[in-house]
């Protein structure tokens, strides 16, 4: 009477005559992610467009839905402590409004139960909410999908970020080394006043060859002439002056491209002046001019293939990163109760019989052992 019919008679006296109608709403997702084929992979054969998360999402996604942060959300959004502590006259099932957010979490995880569906391999997440009227299960039902797909999408954020970081790192690296080359380049062009000392050097190796030209005619004339004239005749005398000229000419366009003296040209004179081309600044020799343009050029050209490659592999990233990006599929919506399953009041109560009936035979037993033993 005592242990058994006594507590029974309570528990199934407030289970049918207190305690309040739960109506459940029970919904399932799982994260799916996208893995389409490359452009290059296409004639291997069509790829999987889509495919199961790995364990670890649907893990992070079952602890999310428990955890505190979540409750934080539909607080904030729904004001679940007053929802759920509004039947007033169930001290048991109800929640005690005023509580701690510790208390309110656990609360939570007695009123929403996650579970796996078919096998904890399959990645498919079955969600059951309770609530004390059929429109608040509904809404934090609906609370909690749009609260799940936010964090699914942020995940899918941070990934790509993760996935995309490294590359945008080297693409601004690359971007920098090739500014840098151009404007040394840049400087190089503005300091010598040359655009381009190739097309210079072209000009400057013409007026060589026209000078050499000019210095073998007029010594195959003096030649000639000393032949058939006098070495005091004027057309010897003027040829042999031009000969010194035009040799101190070559021998300076020798000088521009570092060709150094030539034994055989005669001595410069003050009076004597060279050709100024106007190309190649003071003290600068064309061979030094056209190695400094070269290491330049070679720089430049490093630093745009450089940036080239570092432009492919982040558009690559880029690609990657989305053909990876995961999102949450619904496969079992949420809808709105039509009657109350919860508290199950004849299983509550068979439960309840089960378990003071064995603890008052456990008692009986140990009873009679007792009083055997004396």
């Amino acid at each position: 009477m005592l242990v058994v019919l006594a507590p029974l008679a309570v528990t199934v006296f407030y289970l049918f005559a207190i305690a309040k109608d739960q109506y459940a709403t029970t919904f399932g997702f799982a994260i799916r992610s996208e893995n389409t084929s490359m452009a290059s992979n296409l004639l291997g054969g069509l790829a999987s467009l889509s495919g199961a998360s790995s364990s670890s999402d649907t893990e992070i996604l079952y602890e999310f839905i428990q955890s505190r942060a979540l409750v934080e959300e539909v607080q904030q959004e729904l004001d679940i402590a007053r929802l759920y502590s509004e039947p007033k006259t169930d001290p048991y099932f109800a929640y005690h409004e005023g509580g701690s957010i510790e208390e309110l979490v656990g609360y939570w995880q007695k009123m929403v139960h996650v579970s796996h569906a078919a096998s904890s391999s399959s990645g498919l997440l079955e969600i059951t909410v309770k609530a004390f009227q059929p429109e608040d299960a509904l809404n934090i039902a609906n609370a909690i999908v749009a609260s799940s797909t936010e964090m699914i999408n942020r995940l899918s954020s941070v990934a790509r970020d993760d996935a995309t970081r490294y590359a945008r790192e080297d693409l601004d690296l690359a971007l920098d080394r090739l500014k840098t080359a151009r404007e040394a380049l840049t400087r190089f062009r503005s300091t010598n006043r040359i655009i381009d000392p190739s097309a210079s050097l072209e000009g400057q190796l013409g007026l060589l060859n026209s000078l050499e030209a000019r210095l073998a005619d007029a010594i195959i004339q003096q030649n000639v002439l000393l032949q058939t004239a006098q070495e005091n005749d004027p057309r010897v005398v003027q040829l042999r002056n031009q000969i010194p000229v035009i040799q101190r000419l070559i021998e300076g366009e020798r000088r521009k491209f570092g060709l150094g003296s030539d034994p055989s040209a005669a001595p410069s004179s003050d009076n004597d002046a060279e050709i100024d081309t106007g190309s190649v600044p003071d003290g600068e020799d064309y061979s030094k001019i056209v190695g400094e343009f070269e290491r330049l050029s070679v720089d430049v050209e490093y630093a745009r293939q450089s940036y080239i490659a570092a432009q492919t592999a982040m558009d690559s990233a880029i690609a990657e990163a989305q053909r990876k990006s995961r999102y949450l599929a619904t496969y079992a919506p949420p809808a709105l109760p039509s009657s109350p399953e919860y508290p199950r009041r004849m299983q509550l109560s068979l439960m309840t019989a089960a378990f003071l009936t064995l603890l008052w035979s456990v008692g009986v037993l140990i009873y009679y052992s007792l009083r055997d033993r004396r």
